[in-house]
């Protein structure tokens, strides 16, 4: 009797999850969210007027589903509401519509929103939306001469490099919470040094209070303390919040990320051994797209051992821990484990292209 599975997410780890399956373990039928994929690596580059196209960073993602064979999946687009682990149960809301999809075995890869959702970090609304925002973005980029960045995590350097490498006339001004960018990785020094040289303004130990638009599209920037900063642009990249609100509140921990064991289960008893979770929505270790691609491959092998009767195996991720920062397009800094990377490594790693070129690999299945 064939089984049911049911992915909810089309992002990295959700398509990765799916390709395997259908490709590796079929029969199934994957169900996914999400209309289009969407490479949101490289959306700090993409805000760059005129230097990458829509379809290099957002691809449709039914059509890389139709190679597989007839009744082995179905698309569905919708948005996750509910969860009923007693029935095994997803209830979704589509275009105008609800709908009730049962599952034997459920992945959940539904990632996080940015706090700002007018921002195009990350897709968390319809294909329309998001390429809205990636060109308001372009738009107000190109437009402004001076332009505050909020946040220095790795978004927030990433698009303060990627501005200054492209407009040496803006003024570009970076805030940083912590005295040290990338909260305080064993790269931050080198990042900081490429971003220096190339003329971006970093303000260490500020956190912004609010803001406010004044007439003529001017924004204050208010910062703890009372310090004010009037800019032509204000582009917030620090907080993002996981998708998991239609999650029972026994699948998540207090900061509302899912508890996952050693195979990625999810540890809340009502979930069995049954559900899965990967990706920016886990609770461990960190985003990244290493560690999601290394989640994707275990559960997708574990859904696999489980189908055949066979013990799980404990997940892993990469077995060693690799960070890569951009700062510009000619630019980064990096580090393989503990050991600094030159920076001309890590521009070959990442900073070169933004691995726009695995936006296809990911609809089409090809990557895997």
């Amino acid at each position: 009797m064939s089984k049911t599975v049911v992915v909810l997410g089309g992002s990295l780890g959700g398509l990765a999850v799916t390709h395997r399956l259908l490709k590796y373990t079929l029969p199934h039928e994957p169900d996914l969210k999400n209309s289009h994929f969407y490479w949101n690596i490289a959306s700090i580059r993409a805000v760059i007027p005129g230097v990458l196209k829509d379809e290099q960073i957002l691809q449709p993602i039914e059509p890389g589903l139709a190679q597989y064979p007839p009744n082995s999946v179905e698309f569905v687009l919708g948005e996750a509401t509910s969860l009923d682990t007693a029935s095994k149960t997803v209830h979704l809301s589509t275009a105008g519509d609800t709908r009730a999809i049962a599952y034997d075995y459920l992945v959940i890869a539904t990632g996080s929103t940015s706090k700002s959702p007018s921002m195009p970090w990350k897709a968390s609304s319809t294909h329309e939306a998001c390429v809205e925002a990636l060109h308001t973005a372009a738009d107000g980029i190109r437009r402004a001469p001076h332009i505050v960045v909020a946040g220095a995590g790795a978004t927030g350097v990433e698009l303060a490099g990627e501005i200054r490498f492209e407009y040496r006339d803006k003024t570009v001004v970076l805030l940083s919470s912590g005295e040290q960018l990338l909260s305080g990785d064993g790269i931050a020094s080198a990042a900081e040094r490429e971003l220096v040289k190339l003329g971006v303004t970093i303000r260490r130990g500020v956190r912004v209070a609010g803001t406010e638009e004044k007439e003529g599209g001017r924004t204050v920037v208010r910062l703890e303390g009372g310090e004010e900063l009037e800019t032509d642009l204000y582009l917030p990249t620090m907080g993002f919040a996981p998708n998991t609100a239609y999650l029972p509140g026994g699948f998540l921990n207090d900061s509302g990320y899912v508890h996952v064991d050693e195979y990625m289960g999810v540890a809340a008893q009502e979930a069995g051994s049954t559900v899965w979770a990967v990706g920016d929505a886990v609770s461990k270790p960190r985003a990244g797209f290493l560690i999601t691609e290394a989640q994707a491959a275990g559960v997708a092998k574990n859904i696999d051992l489980v189908l055949r009767g066979r013990d799980q195996q404990a997940v892993h991720g990469p077995s060693i821990d690799i960070f890569i920062c951009s700062t510009g397009r000619s630019r980064a800094a990096g580090r393989f484990g503990f050991v600094p990377m030159p920076s001309l490594a890590a521009w070959l790693g990442k900073g070169r292209t933004l691995g726009v070129e695995r936006t296809e690999k990911y609809v089409d299945g090809s990557m895997w």
